[in-house]
């Protein structure tokens, strides 16, 4: 399955095999995107597909083999259908012919554990109307009420459109403000990005370009500039910005360049406020200096990409760390959603990329393990920041927003 590098709403399909999983997402997405077949077990890994709803708007839908595939093979397909209970924002769960078991009660468990909102459709309804026996079974056993749908007829269409609305987390659809919060009218914004051996070429990384556009939404102006730039830019033109964003690398260089009375922050950690999990990221960074010899630090990037000779997560992160430290201390580095390859209780400290590339509750499900277990989190951003001594300038321009900010200042 290709991991998540959309922040579009996810929707999974769920269900035992020849529900109707596949052809449910050709209904919803108007056209022939997921293979159909009377054949149990046609689809034989989570697929994901990327459509807009008409009435609704752009979201991913993920077709999952049914949870009741048997063998060695079905048993790991049902590993990876459950695995992608950890990227989806709502749950689409698939009954037919009165059927209710201890598969279903399991899904509906795993929902309930992972906080993940469902709606149970007694699909091909045409075919086999639900008894009252029968919704009266799944109210008990599930808490929801069962909706009436059937792709043959599409009967209650537009109702599931508007119950997946309703039903949706609302954070999932919002796209709030990345700086809306700190700037004003006209306001001028310095945007610091080195062109260096990790930039892509020929374009700017996505955060950059979430900042502009979101500067430009908020009717302020961005100013791009090189580091090495930025220093001269001030001095001819003598604009005083109303806030500097820097790429993390480049801190030291930024924290000398933009006049302290000058907010300044990274894009990872503009990042960490609007996706991340900001509050526990502001307690976990300062654990970083209670590192001890011989501890664990897990570096989760959340998107997969060409390793540079001097990447970040798995050269300067933990060089910048053994520097303010002087620890001998052991990383690890996971991208993408892959599995762990130890216990998350396994490691001190857990170091989470800005996550542009994947959707919040994505980020979110990703520490949840970490959060769980009392092992801190911090970001990137944030941690760079700290090692290198900008850290109560780089979070100041946040936490104001935050329950008992001043604690963190």
């Amino acid at each position: 399955m290709s991991k998540g590098k959309e922040s579009k709403p996810h929707i999974g399909i769920y269900g035992r095999r020849n529900h109707g999983k596949s052809s449910l997402i050709n209904c919803l997405a108007g056209q022939d995107i997921a293979i159909v077949s009377d054949h149990a077990g046609t689809t034989t890994d989570p697929v994901k597909k990327s459509f807009e709803i008409t009435g609704f708007g752009p979201v991913i839908l993920v077709d999952t083999a049914g949870i009741d595939d048997s063998g060695e093979l079905g048993t790991k397909r049902v590993e990876r259908t459950l695995r992608t209970l950890d990227i989806i924002d709502l749950a689409l769960l698939l009954v037919t012919d009165n059927i209710w078991g201890e598969y279903e009660d399991d899904l509906v468990s795993k929902f309930n554990s992972q906080d993940i909102p469902f709606i149970i459709i007694n699909n091909k309804s045409d075919l086999k109307a639900p008894s009252a026996a029968f919704r009266k079974k799944v109210s008990e056993k599930s808490g929801a009420d069962l909706f009436e749908f059937s792709v043959a007829d599409k009967r209650n269409y537009e109702e599931l459109i508007n119950l997946i609305r309703i039903t949706i987390p609302g954070h999932s659809l919002r796209t709030p403000a990345l700086l809306g919060d700190l700037i004003s009218y006209g306001d001028i914004v310095i945007l610091i990005t080195p062109i260096d051996v990790e930039a892509p070429a020929g374009r700017l990384i996505l955060p950059q370009v979430q900042a502009i556009r979101d500067i430009l939404d908020n009717d302020a102006v961005a100013i791009v500039l090189k580091e090495r730039e930025v220093d001269a830019f001030l001095r001819k033109t003598g604009i005083r910005p109303a806030l500097a964003i820097t790429d993390s690398q480049v801190f030291v260089k930024a924290d000398a360049s933009i006049p302290h009375d000058i907010p300044l922050t990274s894009f990872s950690i503009m990042l960490a406020r609007f996706k991340g999990d900001f509050e526990n990221y502001l307690k976990g960074t300062p654990k970083i200096s209670e590192l001890k010899d011989g501890d664990r630090v897990l570096l989760l990037e959340s998107c997969s990409h060409h390793v540079a000779c001097d990447d970040i997560g798995r050269t300067k992160i933990p060089r910048w760390i053994k520097n303010f430290t002087g620890k001998k201390i052991e990383y690890t580095v996971v991208a993408g959603l892959d599995i762990l390859p130890r216990p998350i209780t396994d490691y001190a400290l857990v170091i989470q990329c800005g996550g542009c590339m994947i959707t919040r509750r994505q980020l979110h499900n990703r520490l949840q393990p970490a959060i769980k277990a009392g092992i801190p989190i911090t970001n990137y951003g944030m941690a760079i920041a700290y090692v290198q001594g900008i850290y109560k300038r780089a979070i100041a321009p946040f936490v104001n927003g935050v329950s008992d900010g001043e604690n963190y200042l």
